[in-house]
């Protein structure tokens, strides 16, 4: 008798903790990329959709950052060599993409047709999973530069505006 009561309780206590998991599921708000070992966080509502690296085309005279132009679902796209353009990495003429490079393009409403090449897909994370670092970096930032924020493991990762990085001037007029 007093193992049926125990095997009752253990049910109930696993159908309550079942439901609070269901309850408290987490929700993605960052697309995590590294770029040149710098982990790097994109809001989800300004990135659009992950593409495997595809053949892309110089453009002369360009920026160094600018690796070219690319056809990805039958649209034209600028792609931006990411860790380049923040300065992550040298510029190296005709580089090539590694089997963990990915394009991450824009998000439509920000009406710009432009991919950013990175490095590694990261996967999604919740704002939970990353809380707000107690270190800021000091002094000034980038706009496009949002908090750092640091994961369970003591790694630290930037969050990087779209919408304001696709503002700035010297993007803007190179990418249109």
């Amino acid at each position: 008798m007093a193992n049926k009561t125990a095997l009752r309780e253990l049910q109930h206590r696993l159908a309550e903790r079942m439901q609070a998991a269901r309850e408290q599921t987490l929700i993605a708000s960052w697309l995590a990329v590294e770029c040149a070992g710098v982990g790097l966080l994109f809001p989800l509502r300004q990135a659009s959709e992950i593409f495997a690296p595809v053949p892309v085309k110089p453009v002369p005279y360009a920026k160094p950052w600018l690796t070219g132009v690319a056809n990805l679902r039958g649209g034209l796209f600028t792609v931006v060599d990411l860790a380049v353009y923040l300065g992550l990495r040298d510029p190296v003429p005709g580089r090539g993409f590694t089997a963990q490079s990915r394009l991450v393009s824009l998000g439509a409403e920000l009406n710009l047709n432009c991919a950013l090449l990175v490095d590694r897909l990261a996967g999604l994370r919740s704002d939970e999973q990353l809380p707000l670092a107690p270190e800021q970096p000091a002094g000034p930032l980038p706009r496009f530069a949002g908090p750092l924020r640091r994961d369970e493991a003591g790694r630290a990762w930037q969050e990087i505006n779209l919408e304001a990085l696709s503002r700035l001037e010297n993007f803007l007029h190179v990418v249109l």
